[in-house]
């Protein structure tokens, strides 16, 4: 994880184009952005460089045209937003490489920043052309990777220019690595992991590296059930994948062989009706969940247990919820660990990184965001790195 350059590592690039592949995938609605968490993630690296004299063009990729060009996914939509957060003057290229980039960037001062067209509407972006690479390389000078969450792709702009260009990891991707290597790649322990979610299905390769690699494994959410009725548990109507007990037996198996333990719901919260507030609501132990009843998030007593658990390691990785915490009161346990694994992390005993779209979700609204030591926007690529995967557009800047 160490074994990339780095934005210390540029010498005087006054005058120089820098090419830089950032996120501007955002949210739109009625023609505006609703979020521009992306944009502040790639501002500490866009006003250092121009702030350092550098020509700054940025490259990114606007939804999913497939190779064509959709005025609707014209990355012009988002230069507005992306002036307004860096408080700068930002110039819209219609192109991403050829004699109209070669005369923007004539036009272009010292400190000024462009945004080029949508990669993606080039057929060779996605294929990772090299000659597409190269076509776009000509016009830059160096190449800064601040886009983590697109790292796990390897296309032309997040992996092939860094084999024609001198490459470099930007303030985001860099920040990005560091709390990952600190989390799994050389963490101090004993490490704990979360992982929640409804389906066991769906981070079953998360689930098979990390019994290797962690001390604790709390698993929460719908698939705990699963774990639950491999070991016998009936767990009524709740949210099951019976045809994967026997994988998750496997993953039981396998953490009892790492000396990894995994820490199931033993107290859960159960209702009769997936509703707020619903007459029905109980909290019971998981062997008295009825025929009718489905569970729906961890009882107090099981979240108490597994705070205990937590102030035992010094290494939090955190991703997915425990309970259904979209709808009230299932949002109860993760909440409180959330509050407990933030407390620790001020304390300075724990070190939190936590990804994943409902992840983050979840932590802003226990009100704890902010507390992690690590917050990672990055959905696939964060989840592909917990698989234990190489990521491509990383790999590419440590060659």
């Amino acid at each position: 994880m160490t074994a990339f350059k780095t934005l210390d590592d540029l010498g005087d690039v006054t005058g120089k184009v820098a090419l830089v592949r950032v996120d501007l995938n955002l949210p739109m609605q009625d023609g505006s952005v609703t979020d521009d968490t992306r944009i502040r993630a790639a501002l500490p690296t866009i006003l250092e460089l121009a702030d350092k004299g550098a020509k700054v063009l940025l490259l990114a990729h606007f939804g999913r045209p497939k190779g064509e060009r959709v005025s609707t996914q014209s990355l012009s939509m988002v230069v507005g937003a992306v002036q307004a957060t860096l408080g700068r003057e930002v110039m819209f290229v219609p192109e991403i490489f050829g004699d109209v980039v070669k005369q923007s960037i004539g036009i272009l001062r010292a400190g000024d920043i462009a945004i080029l067209e949508n990669t993606r509407f080039w057929q060779g972006e996605e294929k990772n052309d090299p000659e597409l690479a190269k076509a776009i390389a000509a016009n830059g000078d160096f190449y800064v990777n601040d886009a983590f969450s697109a790292a796990h792709r390897a296309h032309a702009t997040t992996e092939g220019l860094a084999h024609v260009l001198p490459a470099y990891a930007g303030r985001s991707m860099q920040a990005e690595l560091e709390a990952l290597e600190k989390a799994l790649g050389n963490p101090t322990r004993p490490v704990a992991a979360v992982v929640g979610g409804a389906k066991v299905s769906s981070k079953l390769d998360v689930l098979k590296h990390l019994v290797g690699q962690v001390d604790h494994l709390i698993i929460g959410g719908g698939m705990a059930n699963t774990f639950l009725a491999a070991r016998g548990v009936d767990v009524g109507k709740s949210l099951c994948e019976h045809d994967l007990t026997g994988t998750a037996e496997e993953i039981m198996d396998a953490a009892d062989k790492a000396n990894c333990t995994i820490h199931l719901p033993y107290e859960v919260v159960v209702s009769k009706e997936f509703a707020a507030n619903p007459a029905s609501l109980r909290t019971a132990n998981v062997h008295e969940v009825a025929a009718d009843e489905m569970i729906l998030d961890l009882g107090p007593t099981a979240v108490e247990a597994l705070g205990d658990a937590l102030k035992t390691c010094r290494t939090l990785v955190w991703n997915g919820p425990l309970g259904a915490f979209e709808t009230v009161p299932f949002d109860a346990a993760t909440v409180a660990l959330a509050k407990t694994a933030a407390a620790l992390t001020k304390e300075g005993v724990l070190t939190s990184v936590a990804g994943g779209g409902d992840t983050v979700a979840a932590l802003h609204h226990a009100g704890v965001a902010n507390d992690f030591s690590y917050i990672s926007t990055a959905g696939g690529a964060f989840l592909e790195w917990m698989e234990g995967r190489e990521l491509p557009g990383v790999a590419a800047l440590q060659r």
